[in-house]
């Protein structure tokens, strides 16, 4: 519990506060939401609540790597020209019809999201999209959200999809197989529910200027590549990376530095044979292509949550969770579906999560041993993981997309996406509720 905030003044209420304060200035955008989470994290360190170090140590580095290091890979890759080559090659397979892109889009994109990181698939897919949509003269945002709920949900099926799961079967010795042998069903029903959602609300809608459809089927996707050297290389250090991904748990080495090794790498290959001058150039273009207001949120939000975390607000809200059930293990993993969904809409799941392991690991005697406690471990894991589609702050992928949409011209509003996204993802719990209750409970 920290010592010296100022003015002595109660930790817990005064971190709470800061929380609110800053999510209130997210949601109004009227202030760039980068520098209104540096300014929450700024006014947790010098009001007392966290000290520097602390501050430091709350920011989750091995996520702002990974997002970082894949940034790095995706704009040197994207210089071959084969995000225009699977846009154009989409876009021909769906014959130019938007709403048969947009399903093929969100498939792709939950399979990706479930054998790679949501994170890694969504720096992959989000390019393409707006270069086919830009060629099509759709909107993309309709394609974009979709790929942020086909991502969050898709990831939750593996042990590796989504951060969360990491951490449970770190925890609870939960296999890759164990994932996907209790988790995949209910991820294939929701993702088909998603499509046939999304395609009620804008299937009809989209609709690509007939010109633009005429020239993208005319268009030949292998002429888009423009530099087959850079395309080997891409590939090889982009394939090696997701190697490294799948291996972590057997290697040790995180994902984070799996990326940012897999960037530099890529960044040799890439200027090796160009003079010292040039390269210099190469280097300073693609670092600044980097999404850096995305990277300095997450830190400046990492701190924020750091904080009310370090004053003990999300160690209370575990134990409360807990305490409200009486030790029923239908009603703990019910009440820990639900409000893992709800918190992880609105604050980092990956700090909440990690506060909830050692209360259901506390609880597992009570439970009647590792398998009494199962239905507690998969009902965190979609809570969190499928909590995070309701709002634009609730998972990482979903800045992440925002970050490389408005850099090319579309708008991500927070409310806009929240007034959708919400509900979509409380019907999504409903059904994973449905699932845990007759596949799980008793």
């Amino acid at each position: 519990m920290p010592e010296h905030v100022i003015f002595g003044l109660d930790p817990l209420w005064l971190a709470t506060a800061l929380l609110v304060l800053t999510y209130a200035a997210i949601m109004s955008e009227k202030i760039n939401r980068a520098v209104v989470a540096l300014l929450g994290a700024g006014l947790m360190i010098c009001l007392g609540v966290l000290t520097q170090e602390q501050a430091i140590h709350g920011v989750d580095f091995n996520t702002i790597a990974l997002l970082t290091g894949m940034m790095i890979l995706v704009n040197i890759t994207r210089k071959s020209g084969i995000f225009q080559f699977i846009a154009f090659w989409s876009a021909r397979k769906a014959g130019g019809v938007p709403w048969k892109l947009l399903i093929m889009l969100t498939l792709v994109t939950a399979v990706l999201s479930a054998l790679l990181d949501n994170v890694t698939t969504v720096l992959l897919i989000t390019p393409v999209t707006l270069l086919v949509a830009r060629e099509l003269d759709v909107p993309a945002y309709p394609f974009l959200f979709a790929e942020i709920f086909a991502s969050n949900i898709g990831g939750t099926a593996t042990l590796i999809g989504d951060p969360p799961n990491i951490l449970i079967g770190s925890a609870a010795a939960l296999s890759f197989n164990d994932f996907v042998r209790n988790l995949a069903p209910v991820v294939g029903v929701l993702i088909a529910l998603q499509v046939l959602a999304l395609h009620a609300i804008w299937g009809k809608k989209l609709r690509a200027n007939p010109e633009a459809q005429r020239k993208i089927m005319a268009l030949e996707p292998a002429e888009s590549i423009k530099d087959h050297g850079l395309l080997v290389s891409s590939l090889g250090v982009l394939f090696a990376v997701l190697a490294g991904f799948v291996t972590a748990r057997q290697t040790g080495i995180e994902p984070g530095t799996v990326a940012m090794f897999g960037a530099a790498v890529l960044m040799f290959l890439y200027i090796r044979k160009v003079p010292g001058h040039d390269q210099s150039h190469r280097v300073q273009d693609i670092f600044g292509e980097v999404e850096w207001v995305t990277i300095f949120f997450f830190v400046g939000l990492f701190m924020v949550v750091a904080g009310v975390e370090h004053a003990g607000l999300l160690d209370h809200l575990a134990h409360g969770l807990v305490d409200v059930t009486g030790g029923d293990r239908n009603v703990t993993a019910v009440v820990i579906l639900w409000a893992s969904a709800v918190l992880s809409a609105i604050i980092d799941n990956i700090p909440f999560v990690a506060t909830m392991i050692p209360l259901i690991k506390s609880m597992t005697p009570a439970m009647g041993g590792t398998e009494g406690v199962m239905p507690l471990w998969w009902a965190l894991s979609l809570g969190a993981c499928l909590g995070g589609n309701g709002t634009l702050v609730g998972a990482s992928a979903n800045l992440t997309v925002a970050g490389l949409a408005e850099r090319e011209g579309v708008q991500f509003k927070f409310l806009t996406y929240t007034k959708l996204a919400f509900p979509l993802m409380l019907g999504s719990i409903a059904v994973a509720h449905a699932y845990l209750y007759f596949w799980f409970l008793d």
